[in-house]
């Protein structure tokens, strides 16, 4: 539990911890057959505030995730990957269990996420569970979790900067446009999104957010500052080594901007920050098992 006397966090995650099975298949789209042969299936931390709270904490940044998880064996993974590395975990125990993907991974490292979100109705945080952590924190980054979009007006009253991420959203998903809505930097990808630009745009013209950031793969990423300005491209940065697995990119992609972010940098440094934890993250087997230290990542950007 986080005690009122805390010391003030650079980064507070609000939910999105999980865990993911990880099956590595021979090509995706799978076809259908009964019976595949595949390499060891593993069980690993995994979804969207893992990685940022992990990302984050490995490049120096204090910070702490916090959320729902189950009595089960996946919240002792959980709290163990956590622990073991050191980053700062406050959960409390819900009987829908903890958040669970099966990740189909491909030869070229691409995946396909079957996610489980253990959601419940009405489900909240204890606020004595994240309250003395927000009030001091420099900034909030809230995941997608339906319970993480209630601290909204705390954190507004409180004048925390936050963030999100929409991630695959496909521009018309109403779940999502609190989120969008709500939120001084909003991340998004490209996935679903034929040409993300009238997107980013309406985020911008409808809600708090001073900078959207689209990311597009092995195309880099797009950031968009006011709504009828021009969008600035930031290429994707090189790869150190073969793709081997593409999960938890957008979300080293996160961390790495955040770090630049909350150092003063522009948008375009963070972003060039952003992209080369998330290429890093590409060359390393797993979600969230090998996010880029500091020294890593300001090397690969030529900033020390």
């Amino acid at each position: 539990m986080i005690t009122a006397d805390v010391a003030p966090y650079d980064v507070v995650v609000i939910g999105g911890a999980g865990v993911d099975t990880t099956v590595y298949v021979p090509e995706l789209p799978l076809p259908y057959a009964d019976t595949y042969h595949v390499p060891p299936v593993v069980d690993r931390i995994g979804n969207t505030g893992s990685g940022v709270v992990l990302g984050c904490h490995t490049l120096g940044l204090r910070s702490v995730l916090i959320d729902l998880i189950g009595d089960d064996p996946q919240g002792a993974l959980i709290r163990a990957h956590l622990g073991e590395r050191g980053a700062e975990f406050a959960w409390a125990v819900v009987p829908e269990g903890t958040r669970r993907s099966v990740l189909l991974v491909g030869p070229d490292g691409r995946r396909t996420s079957l996610y489980d979100p253990r959601d419940a109705a009405g489900r909240r945080l204890p606020r004595e569970l994240y309250g003395p952590a927000i009030r001091t924190a420099r900034h909030v980054h809230v995941s997608i979790t339906d319970f993480s979009r209630h601290l909204y007006p705390e954190l507004r009253e409180l004048g925390v900067p936050t963030s999100t991420d929409l991630h695959d959203w496909d521009g018309e998903n109403t779940y999502h446009e609190e989120f969008a809505r709500s939120s001084d930097l909003v991340f998004l990808s490209a996935a679903e999104l034929a040409d993300p630009v009238p997107v980013m745009r309406a985020i911008l013209s409808g809600g708090r957010a001073s900078l959207v950031v689209c990311t597009a793969g092995a195309s880099g990423a797009y950031l968009l500052g006011d709504a009828s300005g021009e969008v600035t491209h930031v290429p994707a940065a090189p790869l150190a080594g073969p793709v081997v697995d593409s999960n938890g990119a957008g979300d080293a992609f996160v961390s790495g901007f955040l770090y630049g972010r909350l150092r003063g940098l522009p948008p375009e440094k963070c972003a060039r920050l952003g992209a080369i934890a998330g290429a890093h993250a590409c060359t390393t087997e797993g979600t969230h098992e090998n996010p880029i230290d500091e020294k890593t990542l300001l090397d690969a950007s030529g900033t020390i």
